[in-house]
């Protein structure tokens, strides 16, 4: 279980810095496409580790659900990016 955690912590801590580069990145071109970019990185990455273990929702059903829609979500966010850019 303490790999596992371990993993977890590796996972949040990559998936900020690259939300933190894309922000980063953002705030100096203010182009639009980076925005939607950094905001679609960022649903992915709390949706797939933060939401789950956040909510503590007694329904696994629910809490895969908002899992899964917050995660895709962010995804049609990096295609809206990639196709505007």
């Amino acid at each position: 279980m303490d790999v596992y955690f371990g993993i977890v912590i590796v996972h949040v801590l990559v998936g900020f810095l690259l939300v933190y580069f894309a922000a980063k990145a953002y705030k100096k071109t203010k182009f639009t496409p980076m925005l939607f970019l950094t905001v679609g990185f960022f649903l992915i990455v709390i949706g797939d580790t933060l939401l789950g273990d956040l909510l503590g929702i007694s329904d696994k059903n629910i809490q895969n659900m908002i899992e899964e829609i917050t995660e895709i979500s962010g995804f049609v966010l990096v295609i809206i990016a990639v196709i505007k850019s």
